[in-house]
């Protein structure tokens, strides 16, 4: 037995014995032990229920295509040019990154984990199978480099429709590629960009958004966390529908993009800046810079209120943080 079939099998949160999942498996309860192991190494939370056997603290629903293309509208379907859900995969991103020379526009990559999942300037990002949803999605564009400013601001706004869509309201917008709530982390945002400057170009647009966080992997995290789990009163949505709902807002939000720009979605990142306001100080290599954030640009730059004046600030290279 895999560790994916021990997952879907405990998916339930029913306890099974050892014996029984080692009979239903056709092999020794030793061998199950050790796939148990691979859960949890993986940051899935296995109890053990003494002699009666596993089980899941709370129900899991894994990932599975078809139900995923059963929820989408009807006018979302044939405008993708791929969805696949993969066990397990280093980066979704990186798996369209090694596609993107053939791949069609809107191809769609989902995991149930990632061995290396990462972040913005390289960070990592927890990957455990079964509780979040890891997407990538290519997009491509006729047009070059300049005209997707912005691009990345515009993703957090898709992010919160589709939360919005769940039910999922309050969640804010930190630049440039955060969702918070509750004071933590709750999706992150990762857009890579290849192609020709003039035009024609991709990008790859990675989102990880956190359905269910253990105490464990809130302290491996390293910053405060969030979860759905939190914001919906201890049940998340399904994560089948979640990212459904998370694919249509994308197809349709880019589609926006692309017509419109950025501009476009100005108000309403405006609306959910979680920065406009409050004392900040931005690092970068060539020091620290303290102000009061004071919105965004129309090319989605951060506006810092300094004692000196206002200041336009690039993703490229820093770090901001609430003073």
């Amino acid at each position: 037995m895999q560790p994916q079939q021990l997952l879907a099998t405990l998916a339930s949160g029913e306890t099974l014995s050892g014996a029984r999942l080692a009979t239903e498996a056709g092999v020794t309860r030793a061998a199950i032990w050790k796939q148990i192991e691979a859960l949890r190494h993986r940051g899935v939370p296995v109890e053990s229920a003494g002699t009666a056997g596993y089980r899941l603290p709370w129900p899991v629903q894994m990932l599975d295509e078809q139900a995923i293309r059963s929820v989408l509208p009807v006018n979302v379907v044939p405008r993708l040019g791929a969805l696949e859900v993969a066990w397990e995969l280093d980066s979704t991103s990186s798996e369209l990154q090694r596609r993107a020379a053939s791949a069609p526009d809107y191809s769609i990559v989902m995991a149930e984990t990632q061995t290396a999942g990462r972040g913005r300037r390289g960070r990592s990002w927890l990957s455990p199978p079964g509780l979040n949803i890891y997407l990538s999605c290519l997009k491509r564009f006729e047009a070059g480099f300049a005209s997707l400013s912005g691009l990345s601001l515009a993703t957090g706004v898709i992010v919160l429709r589709a939360l919005q869509a769940l039910g999922i309201h309050g969640p804010r917008l930190k630049w440039p590629n955060d969702v918070l709530a509750d004071g933590g982390k709750l999706a992150g945002i990762l857009v890579e960009l290849s192609g020709e400057y003039q035009g024609p170009c991709a990008a790859i647009i990675g989102v990880g958004i956190n359905l269910r966080l253990t105490e464990a992997l809130r302290e491996q995290a390293g910053q405060p966390v969030c979860d759905l789990a939190a914001l919906a009163h201890g049940t998340p949505p399904d994560r089948n529908r979640a990212a459904a709902a998370l694919i249509t807002s994308m197809v349709e939000g880019l589609d926006q993009f692309e017509r419109d720009g950025f501009v476009a979605f100005v108000d309403e990142y405006t609306e959910h800046d979680a920065l406009r306001g409050v004392p900040l100080r931005v690092s970068s290599p060539t020091g620290d810079l303290d102000g009061i954030g004071a919105g965004i640009d129309a090319r989605g730059a951060l506006q810092l209120q300094t004692a000196a004046g206002l200041r336009g600030i690039d993703s490229a290279d820093v770090t901001v943080r609430r003073a």
